[in-house]
């Protein structure tokens, strides 16, 4: 059996903060969470799947009594406001209709696309369906994300790898990986590339650096705990 750990659920509450950000009382915590989970996938749909291609990587949910905010990190922040704001402001008016709150939507600019796991996932995925060479794409992608900064990048493809009848694993490594140290900060992606003869799971490790060294306030955000911090030491 493989002894596998999420790399953001293994750092979450020490490390790293929590995607939604909110308290609700028993009764009502179920229908959040589901909200949640359809808000999330909205999002996706129609950013992601479908022109624009937005380039997003994570949704940040936050609820106070009166307010649903929403923080989306993008790569491509002037496709998800449009001309004068109207992408966002219909992207507002439609998840008010789907959740029936007073939804408010902000946008935070990924500033190197290259280093973002999901993002740099999406994109294997993509060229994988344009049946792009995988060794090609995984060695190229995971040069970028050195030369963006990263000091060590993972990519594992599984599936029926160049059509071929039996389905098997390839992955590529440059530079280090501490996936069991909390205080690293590893990035995680996964996306699937649906392809004519089956699916390819697609999953990124980017090893950023250690926590200590991160820019504070990379998401902007008044919650409690919603910036990832450094563990102090005992």
């Amino acid at each position: 059996m493989g002894q596998k750990v999420h790399p953001f659920g293994f750092r979450v509450g020490i490390t790293e903060a929590h995607k939604s950000r909110w308290y609700a009382p028993k009764a009502l915590y179920g229908v959040l969470l589901v909200e949640d989970q359809r808000i999330r996938e909205y999002i996706d749909k129609r950013l992601n799947r479908q022109p624009p291609f937005a380039a997003v990587s994570d949704i940040h949910i936050e609820r106070t009594r009166e307010e649903l905010k929403i923080i989306i990190k993008t790569a491509r922040p002037g496709l998800v406001i449009g001309p004068k704001g109207s992408e966002i402001d219909r992207l507002t008016q439609d998840l008010q209709a789907i959740t029936g709150r007073n939804v408010s939507i902000s946008c935070i600019e990924v500033g190197t696309p290259d280093a973002d796991a999901q993002i740099v996932a999406e994109s294997i995925a993509e060229q994988l369906k344009k049946r792009a060479s995988f060794r090609r794409v995984m060695k190229m992608k995971a040069d970028a994300a050195m030369t963006a900064g990263a000091k060590g990048a993972k990519i594992q493809l599984s599936g029926r790898l160049g059509g071929h009848e039996m389905s098997r694993s390839e992955d590529l490594r440059l530079g280090a990986i501490p996936l069991q140290t909390l205080q690293a900060n590893v990035d995680y992606g996964f996306a699937k590339s649906k392809t004519t003869y089956g699916v390819i799971g697609v999953k990124v490790w980017i090893y950023k650096g250690m926590y200590e060294t991160l820019k504070e306030g990379e998401i902007e955000s008044k919650a409690a705990g919603a910036r990832p911090r450094a563990r102090g030491r005992r």
